[in-house]
Formats: structure tokens, sequence, C-alpha cells
């Protein structure tokens, strides 16, 4: 552990899309209810409400299996611009207690709260208050766990799920850690919990019987992260500048496209897209690596970059072509990008020398 103990709150926001279109419309609460896009155009869930994930539904199923399985299902389109809006206003309340804030996404981050001075310091008040403030404010709940490090306070924060407030104290750490099922470990996929199940180890009690340099020798680099973290050791500090690294356009197509020469014929519009949102950037980031992403229809996917090669039509004409060889099969969704130098950061770093 870190020398000094920090108090870390995660804040995740209860079905953050669908909560706010059933604050702003009263008769879909109570209902079944998708944000996303339509069945009929190759839409995907981007979130759902609880009545509606007891149906089975998640994000990111394809929406045409989402109304199979829940035909009374409401369908609302996103309106990105008014979750940004209450993004910001959850941030600001975020602001009067800390500015070690590190966003996550629109409706997650975390909090170090070591040294706030609010509720003499309780980081399981200042939880509450937040959670209290962005109800009474902004009509939604917000789910928080409190603990003292990044990895445990995610798990506490979707212990009690949703509208909760879970805590793990540094005393309760060591007990509470050793009966957690591997698969809840960051990073743990289902490829890695499979290996380790195989290897006869369900939970982080088990896995602590494993030395490091064994874990090492199974798992590569990450054997020693999951050493640390069986003993609940998470030293990652909040980052609070979390700059973009990249900037992308992606569209999924109403009918597969069958070969390459399909795929190619969307570049056009899709690197215009793309040309329109470099163009709003600040001058503080510059343009890098060109890539490529691919989701087949069976909705494996692929993603290409190129060190060293432009950003022309061309260039991604080549990577196109290159990414869709790995499946050659029926493509149901391209992305184009390019990866960020943040310019800003390399001036910070320039100027301690």
């Amino acid at each position: 552990m870190s020398a000094k103990q920090r108090k870390i709150i995660h804040i995740d926001c209860d079905c953050f899309y669908a909560a706010i279109e059933m604050r702003d419309d009263p008769s879909l609460a109570g209902k079944p209810l998708a944000v996303g896009g339509s069945p009929d155009k190759r839409g995907v869930v981007a979130t759902c409400n609880y009545e509606a994930r007891a149906y089975g539904l998640h994000s990111a199923m394809a929406m045409r299996t989402a109304v199979k399985l829940c035909p009374d299902l409401t369908i609302v389109r996103p309106r990105m611009d008014v979750y940004k809006g209450v993004s910001r206003d959850i941030h600001a309340i975020f602001r009067d207690y800390t500015d070690l804030i590190e966003p996550l996404s629109l409706d997650e981050a975390y909090l170090d709260v070591s040294d706030c001075a609010h509720f003499a310091g309780s980081a399981t008040r200042i939880a509450q208050d937040i959670r209290r403030r962005v109800w009474s404010s902004l009509g939604i709940t917000v789910s928080a766990g409190v603990a003292p490090n990044k990895f445990l306070a995610k798990i506490a924060s979707d212990w009690r799920k949703p509208n909760g407030l879970f805590v793990i104290t540094p005393d309760q750490v060591e007990a509470f850690v050793a009966e957690l099922p591997v698969k809840k470990l960051h990073g743990v996929g289902k490829v890695t919990a499979e290996k380790l199940a195989r290897l006869g180890v369900q939970t982080c009690l088990e896995l602590r019987d494993w030395s490091r340099l064994a874990l090492v020798r199974e798992f590569g680099g990450f054997g020693e992260r999951l050493w640390n973290l069986a003993r609940g050791i998470d030293d990652r500090a909040v980052q609070v500048d979390s700059r973009r690294q990249s900037i992308s356009v992606e569209n999924t197509f109403e009918h597969d496209l069958r070969d390459v020469d399909a795929c190619l014929a969307e570049l056009p519009s899709l690197l215009d897209e793309l040309q329109r949102r470099m163009q709003r950037l600040d001058a503080s980031y510059r343009a890098d690596k060109p890539f490529v992403k691919l989701k087949f229809h069976d909705f494996t996917q692929t993603t290409l970059e190129q060190a060293g090669a432009g950003r022309d039509l061309d260039s991604y004409r080549s990577l196109l072509a290159q990414a869709y060889q790995r499946g050659e099969r029926p493509v149901r969704l391209i992305g184009v990008g390019v990866r960020l130098v943040d310019l800003r950061g390399k001036a910070e770093q320039l100027s301690l020398f």
C-alpha cells in the first residue's frame, strides 16, 4: 500500500441515460425502457433501465435482440447534449469537495477526498452528501463506493446498486478481498477467469496461495497485478487530467457490407466526418497514427493502426484492406480514427528540464 492512506470514492450513475429520460418524461417510469438506435437500422442498446434488465437486456446488445426479449420495450433515441449537460452539473458538485477527479465516462468518476475537510474528512459522509445533492438538484440517483483505493472503490459502488452506498474500510480490506471471486478483479476477463478456474482458483483467497513468480510465469506482466489485487493492493493515483488519446468516427450499417469493395466505398464519408471532428480539437493536440476498426457480422472485431502512415484516403484504404483480410467476412461496423499526441503534456515534461 502507499505510505499515505488514500480515501477514494467511485461514483456511478444508475442507468444514466435512461434515468434522465424517465426524469424528463415521468410516463416512462416503471416501463421497460432502452436508450439507443432503431432495431430496424442495426441499432444497439446504449443503456436501459432496471425494468428492461429484468428481461435480460444490457448495454451494447443489438436492439433487434432486445425487442425479441422484451416485446413491450420502449425505445428512446439518445440526447447526448442533454446527458453531457447533466454530467457537467454532477462534476460541478464533485468540485465542491475535491479537485482530484478522474472521469471515466459521462456517468462515472473517481474522487480522491483524502485531503477534503468537509465532514471532518469522513469519506463516507462526503459520499452520502454527493448522492443527496445529485438527487435533490438533478433528479437522478447515483451509487457510490468508498475504499482505500480505486480497485476496491469501483467494486464497492456496484455492491448495492442501484441507489446504494457501500464502504470498505482499511481494516476490512483483507477479509473482504479474500472472499471476492477472481472474475471481479479489474482486468480479469472471461479468458483469464477460465484459465484461473482450470488452475483451481475461484476466489482471491485461493489466488493468494500462488507466489508472485508463479503468477508471472502463468500470466506474464499481468501476474504481478493479480498478486497485488488478491491482497487488495492498488497504488494507482486518481488521474486528474484524462486527456484525449484518440479521435474517431464509426458507423453501424443497416445491412452488412458483403466484401472489401463495399467497405472501401464507405470510407470517404467517414473521413469527411473525422476531418470535421478534428477541426474542433484545440491546438494542444497533434494528429499521429491513423487507425481503422472493423466489426464483422459475427461481432468479432479488429483494429489496425500504422505509425508513419498518412491520413489521406489512400492510406486509410490500405489499412482497411489489411484489416478486412483478418476476417474476410461481412462487415457490420467501420470505424476510422487518429491517435493523438498531447502537446501540452510534452511541454510540461520539457519544462521540468
